[in-house]
């Protein structure tokens, strides 16, 4: 439902209330989630699993990279076809161009192997690879920017701002989630880091807040 009013323009107040009730409940304590530390320094708040997609809620916010572990670059490509709704402040998607270049590589191509359990398994492959930055799409709160899968960008939030998007995945077989990473990086692991109780609710209020235009950015 969520998806095809995301495809529909002048109805932004479902996805808004629909982001604001998921949010209510974490802080209710009806829904015993936790967010996530994700490595590329946003909480992640696991709303909805169901088959091959899901809903979460993403929390940028200043200081929210302090507790994640990056061990890769931020540029990486996903498995799934996202859709994202930007519910406050402003959400830059920069888009690069990732060619094979063996000669004169920038990066290696990672694969990445999450598990339920939270931990990342991080393996290289033999893709050695230049990239170059491509053109910056930024979207503002009551927007939808939308990701094929398998296209390399990498997500830009002004510094010291806080933002926040409700994201739907639909994950595709055929496809890779791929970071880049030192040429001569090696394989290796990263455990993401779950937060409490207590800074998940906090996480929840101060996007509430937002959410309902008390802190407007």
């Amino acid at each position: 439902m969520l998806e095809r009013t995301m495809r529909r323009s002048g109805e932004t107040g479902t996805l808004f209330g629909a982001a604001a009730a998921a949010l209510e409940e974490v802080t209710s304590g009806r829904r015993e989630l936790r967010a996530v530390h994700h490595p590329l320094g946003f909480f992640c708040l696991p709303v909805l699993r169901d088959g091959d997609q899901g809903i979460c809620v993403h929390v940028f916010e200043p200081g929210a990279s302090e507790s994640a572990q990056l061990t890769t670059s931020p540029v990486h490509c996903h498995s799934w076809e996202l859709t994202s709704f930007v519910l406050y402040g402003e959400v830059g998607n920069l888009q690069t161009r990732v060619r094979q270049d063996p000669l004169r590589p920038t990066h290696r191509v990672f694969q990445v192997h999450s598990s339920p359990s939270g931990v990342d398994e991080i393996r290289p492959t033999s893709r050695l690879v230049r990239c170059e930055p491509g053109p910056e799409q930024t979207s503002a709160r009551g927007q939808v920017y939308r990701l094929p899968a398998g296209a390399f960008h990498r997500t830009v939030v002004p510094s010291g701002s806080s933002a926040a998007t409700l994201v739907l995945g639909r994950w595709l077989p055929r496809q890779s989630d791929l970071s880049l990473g030192p040429v001569e990086g090696t394989a290796h692991r990263v455990v993401r880091q779950t937060c409490d109780a207590a800074q998940t609710a906090r996480t929840a209020r101060s996007a509430l807040r937002r959410i309902h235009g008390h802190h407007p950015q």
